[in-house]
């Protein structure tokens, strides 16, 4: 077991190590100059004064050394926790522009994610030995699955938001308060948070529906279950076992799409202008600010790292074959 968590542990280390460094190459080679973008919102004409400031924020945020003596900078920086100044919002650190949106797209993606695994897996399962539902479930499930998150987003923004008026289609809160603690609060920012996250859950759901009906036709028709069958086993004992068994390849399906989910709640995000990460990489790309797009990402990377090795955790745990496999390994 601890060898096998090991192997782990290195794998996510090299993983990690690598990501980082992508992370930390796509803003430079993207097109653009950060400190061009910080001179032109002074508004300062005078010549010199330009350049006074280029050379200035040049080397405040080190960009003025060479991209090697940059990269082990950035390094360094990372080992103490310093994710770097914030050029769009100037001097204001990467670190507390980050903490600021954490919040609101954790609250987004942890309910969307497990409700839609937990409600279709349920679904899924039901629909395979109900032939009314796997007639409505399986159709409805495909046209969900296929969906873009942007576009259902739109959708269910037009239609609820604009054409109904049920829901608001942009921010987090409402613009006329400030964040408190007090009902009122709390329950508008429910009110903001309902479109984002249904347009998530929605589109998933579908997806872990389909998954799990066509695992538990399958388990129910494995040798195991015409076995069970021809003892005289109940049926809600053989399909308890189906689903069992089905539900593994649901864990290991969901360590595989969770970083495939976490870039739809960022689109999500954008199109609801909900204040999350999302926008906060929109933000950052439009005013080139390479520290608050690496900081973001770093974050996405480490969350979506730490998931699934969460994930392989729960499926150790829930698998009693893999932890059988793990003690024949060590003996």
């Amino acid at each position: 077991m601890r060898r096998y968590f090991g192997r782990k542990l290195l794998i996510y280390g090299l993983t990690f190590f690598v990501a980082v460094t992508v992370n930390w190459m796509i803003p430079r080679f993207m097109p653009g100059d950060p400190i061009a973008s910080m001179v032109a919102r002074a508004n300062v004409t005078n010549a010199q004064a330009v350049e006074a400031m280029r050379a200035y924020y040049s080397n405040l945020f080190g960009l003025d050394q060479p991209l090697w003596q940059q990269y082990v900078n950035f390094w360094g920086a990372l080992a103490h926790g310093d994710f770097g100044i914030s050029i769009w919002l100037f001097p204001t650190p990467v670190a507390d522009v980050i903490t600021q949106a954490v919040p609101y797209t954790l609250a987004l993606i942890i309910p969307s994610v497990l409700l839609s695994w937990v409600v279709g897996n349920q679904f899924g399962a039901y629909a395979a030995r109900r032939k009314l539902l796997d007639n409505t479930v399986l159709p409805v499930g495909y046209v969900l699955t296929a969906m873009p998150y942007m576009w259902l987003a739109v959708l269910l923004a037009w239609g609820f938001g604009v054409l109904l008026g049920w829901f608001p289609v942009a921010g987090g809160y409402s613009f006329s308060m400030r964040p408190n603690w007090s009902w009122t609060f709390v329950l508008d920012l429910l009110h903001h948070w309902a479109l984002p996250f249904l347009s998530l859950f929605l589109v998933a759901l579908g997806g872990w529906a389909i998954g799990m009906r066509n695992m538990i036709i399958y388990e129910l028709e494995s040798d195991y279950s015409s076995y069970l069958s021809a003892l005289g086993a109940p049926s809600r004992l053989i399909r308890r076992y189906a689903f069992r068994n089905a539900v593994l390849p649901q864990i290991t399906g969901l360590a595989l799409q969770l970083g495939v989910l976490v870039a739809g709640a960022l689109v999500t995000e954008i199109v609801f202008a909900y204040p999350g990460l999302g926008s906060l990489i929109l933000k950052a790309i439009q005013n080139k600010d390479f520290f608050l797009l690496q900081g973001t990402f770093l974050f996405i990377v480490l969350g979506v790292l730490i998931a699934n090795f969460i994930i392989d955790i729960v499926y150790v745990v829930v698998d009693p074959r893999t932890r059988a496999g793990m003690a024949g390994a060590q003996a």
